[in-house]
């Protein structure tokens, strides 16, 4: 009798287990998809894949790849994990319990730069460009926004200078050290005349000789935190600074297009050593990945609220669609009552935002210098071939080539280049960038260190 029941228990679990994977199988594009691999494998190494992300808008190619079945088409299983933070996805991606992530564009360039994860990580597609804002508390905008030059209509003029918080003593979070989202709420803060401090070796708070405090805080945390008053505001992704927002506790006073036009957001980072065992297996992820990337952007945008709709899903950003659709949609909301027109606030395909120009992680680098990260002068070479050690176009030439190809995607959004685009204008303080000349790039900076400068604890030298 305990053996029948043993058996009738046991059956009863196989066909729950059998239900439960039709159930999985119906919709097999969720971020928990089947550990088996796809329909058609196409002799791929490894088809079966674990990939990390952060809940944040730019996240989008990779949950649209798997809920349009881009991943599926490419013969690929794919999970998709949130992490806690940005430290934990990189310790994923090096230790091996992730295969790849949407990550910071900072992170790999500063494991090549020798100053980050001890371990060979490389980009081979760029995911996004913009997508961030810096955020203030209603209290500091309250007392800056009266003093701040008004339009027609009555609202305040974009862009904002940072030079309307000169001689306030304020905290400012962003999501990691080798951020994006570091480097510019820290351009913003210079081109408005405040020093924003300088790391030493082995100092990762970068206070010395700061007029304002910066700290790390998690993107999901940053409305609490505001909320709390720990900090004044903040430099984070979307949809935190819409939350702040909806929730009336914040303003944000500045999107990152206006500091830096077309900047470098999120990459696909993977380790070398994953990429040089699994060559056919990367090359239909960025596949999937382009695919997507072109479906965010299709005709103007006209697939960006079936997108909101897919980010909103508790699997991905989990963020109320509302909040989503206010920066995701061609708009960016500022405050109640004042919405602007932001076509370009997010970019994932146009203007060649997947390829992984060099030019794009030598000004990273140069953000790098500038605050002390790198803490001693380089030639310009190291710059050139660190870019080169860490972004590889190579690779996303070869999945792009083969969907132009077939027609997939039009050949001409394919970049002729030699990986560095021409100089770069759009920034807040009129400065111009030439990826081929850092040193001289960082000579024009007013703060900043210069050549032969180092910090000490006492200051810079």
């Amino acid at each position: 009798m305990d053996g029948f029941r043993g058996f009738a228990f046991n059956r009863r679990g196989m066909i729950a287990a059998f239900l439960a994977g039709i159930a999985v199988a119906g919709c097999g594009q969720s971020a928990d998809a089947p550990e088996k691999p796809a329909a058609s494998a196409n002799g791929l190494e490894k088809p079966v894949l674990k990939l990390g992300f952060i809940k944040l808008t730019d996240m989008a190619p990779l949950a649209i790849a798997q809920e349009k079945g881009f991943f599926r088409e490419e013969g690929l299983t794919v999970t998709l994990e949130p992490q806690a933070n940005w430290k934990v996805l990189l310790d994923g991606v090096v230790g091996g319990q992730l295969d790849g992530a949407h990550m910071l564009a900072g992170q790999p360039i500063a494991a090549a730069a020798g100053i980050g994860a001890k371990a060979k990580l490389i980009a081979p597609i760029s995911l996004d460009l913009n997508g961030n804002a810096i955020t203030v508390s209603n209290k500091v905008w309250g007392e800056i926004a009266p003093g701040l030059p008004k339009g027609a209509d009555g609202k305040v003029q974009h862009p904002v200078s940072a030079a309307a918080l000169q001689g306030k003593s304020l905290k400012f979070g962003m999501v990691f050290p080798f951020s994006p989202h570091n480097y510019e709420l820290r351009y913003w803060l210079a081109a408005g005349g405040i020093n924003p401090g300088f790391y030493l070796p082995g100092d990762t708070a970068g206070t010395t000789s700061a007029q304002v405090q910066i700290s790390v805080t998690p993107p999901p945390q940053m409305p609490s935190t505001l909320e709390a008053g720990t900090i004044d505001g903040y430099s984070v992704g979307e949809p935190w600074n819409q939350a702040a927002v909806k929730k009336k506790i914040g303003v944000p006073i500045i999107t990152d297009e206006e500091i830096f036009k077309g900047n470098p957001e999120k990459v696909l980072g993977l380790t070398e050593e994953f990429a040089t065992k699994n060559p056919k297996t990367v090359k239909a992820l960025l596949r999937a990945i382009i695919k997507a990337q072109q479906w965010l952007d299709a005709d103007g945008g006209k697939n960006r609220a079936e997108a909101v709709k897919i980010l909103s899903m508790s699997q991905y950003v989990g963020a109320d669609a509302d909040v989503l659709a206010a920066s995701m949609t061609g708009k960016f909301t500022f405050a109640a009552g004042d919405t602007r027109d932001a076509p370009d606030f997010n970019v994932f395909f146009n203007q060649h935002a997947g390829y992984p120009f060099y030019s794009d992680a030598v000004w990273t680098l140069t953000q790098m210098r500038r605050w002390g990260q790198i803490p001693a002068d380089k030639p310009d070479q190291w710059y050139f071939d660190t870019a080169k050690a860490v972004y590889r176009p190579d690779l996303y030439l070869a999945a792009a080539t083969e969907l132009a190809e077939k027609g997939v995607i039009p050949k001409d959004v394919i970049p002729q280049t030699d990986g560095y685009k021409p100089e770069q204008s759009g920034f807040i303080d009129g400065l111009t960038f030439n990826g081929k000349q850092p040193n001289a790039y960082l000579a024009k900076f007013t703060i900043g260190l210069k050549q032969g400068q180092t910090v000490t604890p006492a200051g810079v030298k």
